[in-house]
């Protein structure tokens, strides 16, 4: 008997494509937080909704951290993109994270990019403000509308 497909919206998006992060990444955005949509795409501020192959515990929610595939919702910005839903890679964390070469990363905002497809092509054409080096080593799309990479 053959499974049908669904059309499942945690498919296996970006399982392929991701690479491992050298460095020590604290999941530090909890699921349900708004966060600061750092292109320019027309969205101000989203909510996460969805963590990509986020490992949990009964009882407790997904978290996130800089250079994971997550599902936003638009909060705030342009009305054609309002109340709508992307995919988004987090660039940016504000809760400190260790890289491998024994640096500690902190960034002022959470901030993510959305994207447009299932193969990691941004939605926006630029990036504000620094990407982490660790988000752009998995997705090489988004580094390269990137202006700052940290």
């Amino acid at each position: 008997m053959q499974a049908v497909e669904q059309d499942n919206p945690f498919r296996n998006i970006g399982e392929d494509k991701m690479k491992a992060v050298g460095a020590r990444i604290v999941k530090g955005i909890n699921m349900g937080a708004l966060v600061t949509a750092a292109d320019n795409s027309g969205a101000k501020i989203v909510k996460i909704f969805g963590v990509k192959g986020g490992k949990g515990k009964k009882g407790r929610q997904f978290s996130c951290g800089v250079g994971d595939l997550v599902r936003v919702s638009v909060r705030k910005g342009a009305t054609e993109i309002l109340k709508q839903v992307f995919w988004a890679v987090v660039i940016r964390q504000r809760k400190e994270y260790l890289r491998a070469t024994g640096e500690r990363i902190a960034f002022a905002d959470n901030a993510v990019v959305l994207l447009k497809d299932e193969d990691g092509n941004p939605k926006g054409t630029q990036v504000k403000g620094p990407l982490a080096r660790e988000a752009s080593d998995r997705w090489p799309f988004v580094a390269r509308i990137a202006t700052l990479i940290v």
